[in-house]
């Protein structure tokens, strides 16, 4: 049998070599021993033929068995036509309930293009309806709870990360700018800040002239630059190519900044600070931060790739805004967080007695703000930092269960809270007397963000406009 070929290519190839030997089908099926009507199902893609037949067809035809069954389809004709019948086989296609074209000799290439056209629209119409925000939250979940499995770590990468740092001459202390830019040339490409990036870009790469564009108010310093350049040699590095779906373009964003972690904090100096610390007793988010030179938060990432993996600690980490949603989570230790029905936690709203939210209220924010929180899975440390963006204040907050918390600087802490959430009764529904009090009485307009009424941008990233960075690239082409 002709197992593993695709029939509709094998019958092309048939049909090909057949009308090249001048042969009718009944012609050919006198030769080989089997009825016209039998050829012309194998030719049509609707039977496959044993392999006796084929070496019966091929020696008719004067041709090879390996030249039939190839898998390139014989002619642009061909070709045509076999992608057709697979964008009509297509679900997306057959959803609509529109009968399929029956191709015939009399439709011309030009109108089987025409079709082909519309189903290619069709596809890519299909692809950016799939992005809804519920799409979103599911793939995220999916990505969040696959690398809590693995403990947030990805051994490939961390090894990848340190290879390109040893060949750019890096061995210890905060990676500089100069060593971003080295790893870049040995990459063969070339740092440029330009000014008129698109607005929906973080860079471009050029990979025609071999340059790596950012924004020039990424200079000069801090770990925004050097993180945004790293993120852009990862796609290189890591083989990426244009994302099949959100949750492709979820994990490719997820590996890169994963590799640009690996290089600001790189693994082998990373894992002996924090096991001197904990050596120490003496484990603190701000002192990660500064033996490294990266903000509160990156530092506090690097903390999930790493404890548990290498120091036997489940932690959490949380980003939230000044509205007490969750922007950005991880978690091993079994911190209750609040999800919605397809398990997804971001955006959610944390407990207001949790240390994330409480820290807001603290005059002083220069230090952590340390506390212990009661919940239904039991009694949790954490340290939380508040920040300020132009969008707002957030707090960063990295916490253990309280065995653990033996390890940290801020302990001794007598800060103490109980939540009982996701009992709405916590911190969600107002006292019987003020319910009692304002029932009726009060009408709240609810803050709805603009972003709700917004299309999902088209274009294969998302979030991209792609005529913006095409236009960007033609500009600087000659530069």
């Amino acid at each position: 049998m002709a197992t593993g070929i695709e029939l509709s290519t094998l019958g092309h190839r048939v049909r090909h070599h057949r009308l090249g030997a001048g042969l009718t089908l009944d012609e050919l099926g006198a030769r080989v021993g089997v009825a016209g009507s039998q050829l012309s199902l194998i030719e049509n893609g609707k039977r496959e033929p044993k392999l006796s037949l084929l070496q019966a067809i091929a020696d008719a035809t004067e041709t090879d068995v390996s030249d039939l069954i190839s898998g390139e389809p014989p002619n642009r004709r061909a070709a045509l036509e076999i992608e057709l019948e697979r964008a009509q086989a297509s679900p997306v296609f057959r959803r609509l309930g529109i009968a399929p074209v029956r191709v015939t000799k009399g439709i011309s290439d030009e109108t089987i293009e025409s079709l082909l056209g519309l189903h290619h629209e069709l596809q890519r119409r299909e692809r950016e309806a799939i992005a809804t925000p519920e799409e979103a939250r599911r793939a995220n979940t999916e990505l969040r709870l696959r690398m809590r499995d693995r403990h947030n770590y990805l051994a490939d990468i961390e090894r990848l990360a340190e290879k390109q740092l040893r060949a750019a001459g890096h061995t210890s202390g905060a990676l500089t700018h100069r060593t971003v830019s080295i790893m870049a040339d040995k990459l063969g490409f070339e740092l440029i800040y330009a000014g008129d990036l698109p607005s929906s870009t973080r860079s471009i790469t050029d990979l025609e002239n071999g340059r790596i564009y950012l924004p020039p108010a990424s200079i000069p310093g801090g770990h925004g630059l050097r993180s945004m350049a790293l993120q852009a040699m990862a796609h290189r590095l890591l083989g990426h190519t244009r994302p099949t779906d959100y949750a492709d373009f979820l994990q490719q964003r997820l590996e890169i900044n994963y590799f640009a972690a690996c290089c600001l904090m790189p693994e082998t100096n990373a894992v002996a600070f924090l096991q001197q610390a904990k050596k120490d007793r003496n484990l603190a988010v701000e002192d990660f931060r500064d033996a490294f030179g990266v903000t509160h938060e990156a530092a506090g990432m690097r903390m999930t790739n790493l404890v548990t993996q290498h120091l036997g600690i489940a932690l959490h980490f949380l980003r939230v805004d000044h509205n007490g949603s969750l922007q950005r989570v991880y978690e091993n230790d079994g911190l209750p967080l609040p999800m919605d029905v397809t398990g997804s936690v971001e955006g959610q709203i944390v407990c207001r007695k949790f240390s994330a939210r409480s820290a807001f209220s603290q005059q002083n924010r220069t230090t952590e703000h340390y506390q212990y929180t009661d919940t239904p899975a039991g009694t949790y440390w954490c340290s939380t930092q508040t920040g300020t963006t132009p969008d707002g204040e957030f707090s960063i907050t990295v916490g253990v269960p309280f065995d653990d918390a033996r390890w940290f600087r801020g302990r001794e802490s007598s800060t103490r809270a109980v939540s009982t959430c996701p009992d709405e009764a916590c911190c969600r529904r107002p006292a019987a007397d003020l319910a009692h009090r304002w029932d009726g009485k009060a009408w709240p307009s609810a803050r709805v963000h603009t972003q709700m009424f917004s299309p999902l941008p088209r274009g294969a990233f998302p979030g991209v406009d792609d005529s913006e960075v095409y236009a960007f690239l033609e500009r600087h082409a000659e530069g």
